[in-house]
């Protein structure tokens, strides 16, 4: 069997401490060497590398020594410059713009309300003034519109309530900031977060608000279909006051739009007859069911949870019974995203390391 090389063995080695520093912050060379289970004097040259390559610094802190106490041993952590993930919300409130660095602390913030119109002009400069004292090596993106999985643009589809328009994400924020530049839309990072929460690896995560949407967790992955437009439930057909219609359509028969628009109104919604809607959205369970056979389909959004106990009534006449359970993570598209972000920013801190790491050392 062939031995690893030292340039593998180094490059594993700071790696533990790399992570181990983004989970406890500061911690002795002496401390590091418990945490990971490395050598001490494995931990001091991993230290060494990372001080050189500007991804790890001396804090200034120091433990008490002298008199019997040992030695006085130095504090290290992350450098402050080691850059962040920026993390955006595009969604009927406004723009947000996040920055979360490699501890998972958001460290800057921005939002500014706007009307779909608007998020053309809006989003560079929320995003400009949130990374303006940032090192930003990536970026996630939430749209509470469709996207084109391949070009990571919005998708306008009929009955979308928030339509952005022909946006290219990508386009407005690449210049400016270094590094990739992923978008979903927010069902799909809201489905992220829930798995997350769940630990379970085939569940359908179905949104109930001001617009309807659904995403499909396989194997622990989000399906996203061949052009990510999968899990678009709007025109899928279901029962309706007046027999089997599409899904949006049941809304609309119910006078639950708002006027000019294909959003639902959820104040009058709330008031209106359940049996009718539970019915609704038990023929859309059904459907899901049985194409995707999931563990637990995750009813969320504005009204969903509400009309829960009326849904899990009629799913009980189906053939098929599937748990039905209500969302539990609060604001879950910001918190997908923005998980993705800080799990991408370590990885690529990690990959950096490595490229840094002296072979000769």
């Amino acid at each position: 069997m062939t031995k690893p090389s030292q340039e593998l063995l180094r490059s594993i080695s700071d790696e533990h401490v790399l992570r181990t520093l983004m989970s406890a912050r500061k911690l002795t060379r002496a401390e590091l060497a418990v945490e990971t289970g490395l050598s001490k004097p494995t931990v001091s040259e991993s230290v060494r590398r990372l001080v050189e390559s500007g991804l790890v610094a001396d804090t200034g802190e120091r433990t008490r020594g002298g008199r019997g106490k040992g030695r006085v041993g130095s504090f290290y952590g992350l450098a402050e410059d080691i850059g962040v993930a920026l993390v955006v919300t595009i969604a009927p409130d406004g723009v947000t713009a996040e920055c979360v660095d490699a501890h998972g602390d958001v460290v800057g913030r921005t939002h500014q309300p706007a009307a779909a119109a608007d998020v053309a002009t809006v989003l560079p400069s929320v995003v400009a003034e949130t990374v303006a004292a940032h090192n930003v090596r990536l970026c996630t993106v939430s749209a509470a519109d469709p996207v084109d999985r391949a070009t990571g643009r919005l998708v306008q589809l009929p009955d979308s309530p928030f339509l952005v328009g022909e946006l290219d994400p990508r386009a407005v924020l690449s210049p400016l900031l270094h590094g990739p530049v992923l978008v979903d839309n927010d069902v799909n990072w809201a489905a992220q977060a829930e798995h997350a929460a769940l630990g379970v690896a085939d569940f359908a995560y179905l949104f109930l608000g001001e617009g309807l949407g659904c995403a499909v967790v396989l194997d622990g992955e989000v399906r996203r279909g061949r052009s990510g437009l999968a899990g678009e439930i709007s025109h899928l057909i279901t029962a309706g006051p007046s027999g089997a219609t599409p899904f949006i359509e049941v809304f609309g028969e119910l006078g639950l739009r708002r006027p000019g628009t294909t959003a639902i109104d959820v104040p009058r919604l709330l008031e209106a007859d359940f049996d009718v809607l539970a019915r609704a959205i038990a023929g859309v369970v059904t459907a899901l069911v049985t194409l995707t056979d999931p563990e637990v389909v995750v009813v969320g959004g504005s009204w969903g949870p509400s009309l829960l106990t009326a849904v899990r009534a009629e799913c009980e006449r189906s053939p098929r019974q599937v748990e039905l359970r209500a969302a539990s993570v609060a604001s879950p598209s910001l918190i997908g995203a923005r998980a993705a972000a800080l799990e991408s920013l370590r990885s690529a801190l990690v990959s950096l390391a490595g490229s840094r790491t002296p072979r000769s050392s």
